[in-house]
């Protein structure tokens, strides 16, 4: 075997108020191909870092290989799409070593390179997951009812930028408040209760002080909720914004473009349940 591609889904990150734990994966798509080369080529630092780790988890001795990728998820859009170079990557080299480290594993080095594992899970395991460094990953199937919808602005927001103006405490008020949607958002998961989800996705802990990063966001879950959607959040760290919905998704996709700015694209999706896959 001497290249193996994989297919990795985007991914919505906290969903308003499961900051770093919650997480669901989408059916939209990269693929990474990696093959043995003669030689090593120049790689770029995601590149190399994810390698590095991989050879020392594995044990396995380095060896040459080329990269690409090819597929549908925007860069530093808020949709997991460092999580599919890593993660694609990984999965390649597994593979082509002969490894043998399971999924679980190849999720923990993927998150251990994010830095945080909320898009990891859903990108590794599929459909709704919450996660947590050094515990098990929950997971569950997202039904083909519930739509997302993306509105993907023609602007980038890099997550190290988003994460800087997080403040170091928060009222206690917007903690307890966090906590009880993103409780209720886990709860209607798992049962598949998804009218539950219905005002849940109001967030205390990072997209108050996001926002003036995307100040189109309060309008847009505005129209999206006013459209009939759940309810509408940050995608990640943005730059794209998320609803989700039972009904009306083309209202709801319309109203969202309303009030975003020119050059915005809306994808109107479903969860994917499966993960990373070998193409």
């Amino acid at each position: 075997m001497k290249t193996v591609t994989t297919r990795i889904p985007a991914s919505t990150a906290n969903l308003g108020p499961g900051f770093d734990c919650l997480g669901v994966a989408l059916s939209v798509w990269n693929r990474v191909t990696v093959s043995l080369a003669d030689a090593p080529p120049e790689h770029p630092g995601i590149i190399t870092g994810a390698a590095s780790a991989f050879f020392s988890l594995s044990g396995k001795m380095p060896v040459p290989f080329s990269w690409r990728i090819e597929g549908d998820v925007p860069r530093s859009r808020g949709m997991g799409s460092s999580v599919t170079v890593r993660l694609g990557l990984l999965h390649g080299l597994n593979e082509l070593t002969r490894a043998g480290l399971d999924r679980t594993q190849l999720f923990e080095l993927c998150a251990d390179l994010e830095g945080h594992p909320d898009n990891a899970a859903p990108a590794e395991f599929g459909g709704f997951t919450v996660s947590r460094t050094g515990a098990e990953t929950v997971r569950c199937e997202v039904a083909p009812v519930l739509k997302f919808i993306l509105a993907i602005p023609d602007f980038e927001v890099a997550t190290p930028d988003a994460r800087r103006v997080l403040p170091e405490m928060i009222p206690r008020a917007a903690a307890v408040m966090s906590a009880s949607n993103a409780c209720r958002i886990t709860s209607a998961f798992l049962q598949q209760r998804y009218q539950l989800l219905r005002g849940c996705f109001r967030d205390g802990l990072h997209q108050p002080y996001r926002e003036h990063l995307i100040p189109f966001l309060g309008s847009a879950i505005a129209a999206a909720e006013g459209a009939g959607a759940l309810g509408c959040f940050l995608s990640g760290s943005g730059s794209t914004v998320c609803a989700v919905t039972l009904e009306r998704d083309s209202e709801v996709a319309a109203a969202m473009l309303a009030v975003c700015p020119p050059g915005t694209r809306v994808i109107i999706t479903t969860a994917d349940n499966s993960g990373a896959t070998p193409v």
